[in-house]
């Protein structure tokens, strides 16, 4: 018997406010994150927007030498894991901390510890490069800070899937508890990436959208899109086995009841055009948690703006659902945050779990007329109602498809 698993706490970094309730306060105002970059000299590169986070100090979080030896990826991982765990009302002292676990994944690490390294390597020799530099760049770390500053020293994994890491990270936690590996999971993805090489190498694979409109720059399923923006943060959700929740008086945010992978087997970049992979992911979250795909009516989209994963992504909601696909509500949370990367899954996992709360659907903002193929219901404005269910995406670079379904708690 598989044991139920439940959010107790919540926390966000983001392009459009430095917690959980600033970043629903934004989403709800159809707040945008884009803008110039300002953390480098862009006069040479095709792409000059992003969606930078904005007034973050680590110091407002932790002890100030724990936050100089962290990159941005980590600083910004403790600060949402800090959020979360004092939402959920964790007190480490009452709880064995062999069955608090970390699954906090990063896509990439920090390319910036790489290229200061790098520079200085080229500049003044090998004997001066960091001696920190490992530990700073490797995106582990991330798992690692979060465990040694809060002491959880139960199960702690770093999930590397690219696009889809926060996704995963979220479900290997949900899988944790569920055997009874764990009774707590903190859980989600964290990224930091806008930099030279972030950005350059991005628009060399012609991944980033080509517009210098902060208003028209990351639309997805528009027929003007033209690759997603980029974007920083992390988000990390406290999940816990239903009944340890209940006997410390937890408040309940939402369940977590199914979890989906699948892989292309494509191409490096290219989701596979008929949307089988991403439709199998779906489905195979829909049928762990037990109901039927007709239950599902609303999807969080990976949407990242890009030509090719709108359209077939809108083929693998097709795909999977039949003729159901036309009555359901999708939106792309990346409309107003970009493309967050490692930990795009986990903000997108917060955002369903207050959609749910709330009975409010976002509007996929800046959408004004879908593109070819692009005929489903990507609501272009937002959506309220009773909404039991909601199905989240990522599909990440290599092929990597992962698809969690959340659950308005019911006792």
């Amino acid at each position: 018997m598989s044991r139920r698993v439940v959010v107790t706490g919540m926390g966000a970094i983001t392009p459009i406010g430095l917690s959980v309730d600033e970043f629903w306060a934004g989403v709800k105002e159809q707040k945008t994150g884009f803008d110039f970059i300002t953390k480098f000299d862009t006069t040479d590169y095709k792409c000059r927007i992003a969606a930078e986070v904005k007034g973050f100090e680590g110091k407002n979080y932790m002890d100030f030498k724990a936050a100089k030896r962290m990159e941005l990826f980590s600083q910004y991982a403790v600060a949402a894991t800090k959020e979360a765990l004092e939402q959920a009302g964790i007190d480490m002292e009452k709880e064995d901390p062999y069955r608090v676990g970390v699954s906090i994944g990063s896509g990439i690490g920090s390319l910036q510890a790489m290229e200061t390294a790098h520079s200085k390597l080229l500049e003044k020799g090998p004997n001066r490069v960091n001696p920190l530099l490992v530990p700073l760049m490797i995106c582990n770390m991330a798992a690692g800070n979060v465990s040694i500053q809060f002491g959880l020293k139960g199960k702690s994994i770093n999930v590397v899937t690219a696009c889809a890491t926060g996704t995963n990270s979220i479900g290997e936690a949900f899988r944790t508890i569920q055997y009874g590996d764990a009774d707590i999971m903190a859980a989600g993805g964290t990224e930091s990436s806008i930099s030279p090489i972030g950005v350059s190498g991005f628009s060399a694979l012609t991944a980033l959208s080509s517009s210098d409109d902060p208003k028209r720059c990351s639309i997805p399923f528009d027929k003007d899109r033209s690759g997603f923006v980029m974007g920083e943060g992390a988000a990390v959700v406290i999940l816990e086995e239903l009944e340890h929740a209940k006997a410390r008086g937890a408040k309940i945010y939402g369940e977590v009841v199914g979890y989906g992978c699948s892989s292309d087997a494509y191409h490096i970049t290219s989701p596979a055009e008929d949307g089988s992979g991403a439709a199998t992911a779906m489905l195979n979250a829909v049928k762990d948690a037990g109901i039927a795909p007709e239950d599902v009516i609303y999807i969080n989209a990976h949407g990242t703006s890009t030509h090719h994963n709108d359209l077939f992504e809108t083929r693998a909601i097709k795909l999977a659902f039949g003729d159901h696909a036309k009555d359901m509500k999708i939106n792309s949370t990346k409309s107003m945050v970009g493309h967050l990367l490692g930990a795009a899954g986990a903000i997108e996992f917060i955002t369903c779990i207050k959609e749910l709360e709330e009975g409010y659907l976002h509007a996929t903002v800046g959408l004004k007329e879908p593109g070819e193929e692009c005929d489903l219901d990507y609501c272009k404005e937002p959506v309220t109602g009773e909404f039991k269910y909601a199905l989240s995406n990522s599909l990440g670079f290599g092929g990597h498809n992962a698809s969690i379904l959340v659950k308005k708690y019911e006792d």
